[in-house]
């Protein structure tokens, strides 16, 4: 590795993949070595713009890099990050880390023999929102989040839990410290041949509950979670980063309690940018990264076991699941 920076690539650069290139060609601790994707128009486009290379295939960087960021589809991820981590590079990937947890075991064992980096992109947890409300979380007994977006073509290969839900359920993992000992879940697909909104309650070791919803069929974008524990009631709202913190209750015989109400204020900041900084931070100072395979290979065990209660809640009506949906191309126009 480089003295002074840390020489990285990006494979795949599609909408997400975009970002991290621009992104990692602005931090000051990296040297973007080149973009990688089958579709070279686009990797070249982009390579362009950065004034880097332009790769077809992962190979042609692996010897070029210290390590890399996995922006592909997900049934790609480990067959990418394996090549890397056999190499001894160190590997950010995105959520969710594999297909199965097979894959990601074999990722996550890779990276600890091989004693790479192994971070997954978890961006939530970057949100300084999220940052300040894990803090404040202490022994939590009743979670409630509610995760809505309007329909995305983009992500109809997997069900809602492996989407979008799994922000959340990455998010609730850290603040019980446990894993659930009992997962309830129901689904619909409506507009795709996975579900596309679901609930799911988990049942936590010592009495937390938590109540999960998330959706790709609404008219707005609305992410919340609600945090119910002994001491306080916290409310988060992801997308505009507010929270609110209602604690110091004070009990007067014949008069309505009081509580101490706390709105905390974020500056600017770019949760992408945060998060790949931290991974370069991880590359160079050997520290076991925020959101580490272990902890992305127990989200990814959380969201399928939603979805396969998901599939077991249709059981019997499979017709829902293969029912034919007929695209209709509006055709172009100004603005769409």
């Amino acid at each position: 590795m480089s003295a002074d920076k840390v020489r990285i690539a990006v494979v795949g650069v599609g909408y997400l993949g975009r970002f991290h290139a621009e992104k990692l060609s602005r931090l000051q601790d990296a040297e973007l070595v080149g973009v990688v994707d089958s579709d070279q128009e686009r990797a070249g486009e982009i390579a362009g713009n950065l004034g880097i290379k332009a790769y077809a295939s992962h190979e042609e960087v692996i010897d070029k890099v210290d390590a890399v960021s996995v922006v592909t589809p997900t049934v790609t991820h480990h067959r990418v990050a394996v090549d890397f981590l056999k190499a001894g590079k160190d590997v950010f990937c995105e959520k969710p880390l594999a297909a199965s947890l097979e894959e990601a075991d074999a990722m996550v064992g890779l990276a600890e023999e091989k004693g790479r980096v192994l971070q997954v992109g978890h961006l939530e947890r970057f949100n300084p929102a999220v940052e300040d409300m894990l803090s404040r979380a202490k022994d939590p007994m009743f979670i409630e989040c509610n995760r809505i977006a309007p329909f995305k073509a983009r992500a109809t290969d997997v069900d809602v839990a492996l989407d979008l839900m799994i922000h959340d359920l990455d998010i609730i993992l850290a603040m019980v410290g446990r894993d659930p000992s009992e997962i309830r879940a129901v689904g619909v697909p409506v507009l795709g041949q996975h579900a596309d909104i679901v609930n799911a309650r988990l049942e936590f070791p010592g009495g937390c509950v938590a109540n999960v919803t998330a959706s790709r069929l609404a008219l707005k974008d609305e992410r919340k979670m609600r945090v119910f524990q002994p001491d306080a009631y916290l409310s988060l709202d992801f997308k505009k980063r507010k929270l609110l913190v209602v604690n110091g209750v004070e009990f007067i015989p014949g008069k309505k309690p009081k509580v101490t109400t706390q709105r905390p204020r974020f500056g600017k900041s770019d949760p992408l940018e945060k998060e790949l900084a931290a991974f370069l931070d991880c590359v160079r100072s050997r520290a076991c990264p925020r959101v580490s395979g272990a902890d992305g290979r127990r989200a990814l065990a959380c969201a399928l076991e939603v979805h396969r209660r998901v599939q077991t809640s249709v059981k019997g009506r499979e017709d829902l699941l293969q029912a034919p949906r007929h695209w209709v191309d509006a055709g172009g126009g100004e603005g769409e």
